[in-house]
């Protein structure tokens, strides 16, 4: 899928969102109990569940900054800009229904997933910004568009897996039916945010 505020193409991965786009809205739906999570309390090492992704690779730094809009329906119901370096290493930063308000959430997986809340949303919608430098990824989530809060800062994967790294967009559903997300006001950035907690 070619979107025209993305230099390179996306792809979809994972279970069929029928990914759509019309006048700048990119909009996505997860079916029932999809999510993309691997539990850390979890002895085994069974595949992660899976929710579907549209994703594609950037070069250098750069900034993925949209505005998500999710149909809440039951807990954890989620909008989500995904970054991918390898089966087991991959990131997420959402904007998810935890468990019973809008929350700006992230997960890092390593082998296995942390869970950890940032800020409750007033709504249905705010904005989220991924963004990278060499190996360093960064986490922004904004209620206006204009004024970020710093989320987090982490490194995944070697410096080769985190150069080719994929970055895009999830939705999930892991309890519920089924949820709908929408991702508009989007913008691609080359470059690394001028600073990462004042607000820029």
């Amino acid at each position: 899928m070619d979107l025209p505020e993305f230099p390179f193409p996306l792809r979809p991965y994972g279970p069929d969102a029928n990914w759509s786009y019309e006048n700048g809205v990119l909009t996505g739906w997860a079916g029932a109990r999809q999510d993309r999570f691997v539990p850390p309390a979890g002895e085994s090492l069974e595949p992660a569940s899976d929710a579907p992704r549209l994703l594609g690779a950037p070069e250098g730094d750069f900034q993925l900054i949209a505005r998500v809009t999710v149909g809440f329906a039951a807990a954890f119901d989620a909008g989500v800009l995904y970054l991918h370096v390898g089966e087991r290493e991959w990131a997420k930063l959402c904007l998810e229904l935890s468990p019973d308000k809008p929350t700006i959430c992230t997960v890092v997986t390593r082998g296995h997933s942390d869970d950890a809340n940032s800020f409750v949303v007033d709504g249905d919608s705010a904005w989220l910004r991924i963004s990278r430098t060499g190996k360093a990824f960064a986490f922004h989530a904004s209620t206006d568009g204009e004024r970020w809060t710093f989320v987090r800062i982490f490194a995944l994967g070697t410096e080769e897996q985190a150069g080719a790294a994929l970055v895009g967009f999830l939705a999930q559903s892991p309890v519920g039916e089924g949820c709908v997300a929408t991702f508009d006001r989007i913008e691609y950035r080359p470059g690394w945010p001028e600073g990462l907690r004042d607000g820029s």
